[in-house]
């Protein structure tokens, strides 16, 4: 049941992580898929097993195309499989639960998921066609988590400068009315007024002199 689950699962992240970057809803549908996967089929599931002592665990590294690997599996890890799949619970908690918090809590556990399916190539088997799909879909959702922040940092920037705009439209002088022109802001060129004063004045000075 849980391998089937880890496959729909894995399927519906991967899906919604080709869109993940030119869509918001595919983003949270692969990060909800993923954080699922991981605290419900991966830490629950294993400490169902651990808890039923099962022989879930022994013959995991048996595709392994490395001695070192399956000799270290066998000599290390099963005898101590108590200590080491609790860490494996914690490991995989822990990440799929920063999955889900979002911003870059986010970034920190798709970044961990991406380290433990790097190690997962170690086992050879099935997980060299499982590991690089899921690295490939891990890596999509951080690109789009990335992009998603430094768009909101964008949004939250460009606030910033309108307020200063309308401050500047503000500070300038009302519109005149009825033809006035407000103190302070005279203009250079004669009015009317002042030419029929002076055109008055040169033709009083011209009478003068007749």
């Amino acid at each position: 049941m849980e391998k089937i689950m880890w496959l729909v699962l894995g399927g519906v992240a991967f899906v919604a992580a080709l869109r993940a970057s030119s869509s918001e809803r595919a983003r949270r549908v692969g990060r909800w898929a993923v954080g699922g996967l991981f605290i419900v089929f991966g830490a629950t599931v294993n400490a169902i097993y651990l808890t039923a002592g099962t022989d879930a665990y022994g013959n995991f590294a048996d595709a392994s195309p490395f001695a070192f690997v399956r000799d270290t599996w066998a000599s290390l890890v099963v005898p101590h499989q108590a200590f080491f799949i609790t860490l494996l619970i914690l490991g995989e908690a822990t990440a799929g639960a920063l999955v889900l918090v979002g911003g870059r809590m986010t970034q920190v556990g798709l970044v961990s998921l991406m380290a433990f399916h790097v190690g997962q190539l170690a086992f050879g088997g099935v997980l060299w066609i499982w590991a690089p799909l899921m690295l490939l879909t891990l890596g999509l959702l951080l690109r789009a988590e990335r992009r998603a922040e430094r768009r909101a940092a964008d949004t939250d920037r460009t606030p910033t400068r309108r307020p200063r705009a309308r401050r500047l439209r503000q500070q300038r002088p009302p519109a005149p009315h009825g033809g006035s022109t407000p103190a302070g802001f005279q203009a250079t060129s004669p009015t009317t007024r002042d030419l029929r004063t002076s055109s008055a004045a040169s033709a009083g000075r011209q009478a003068d002199l007749h």
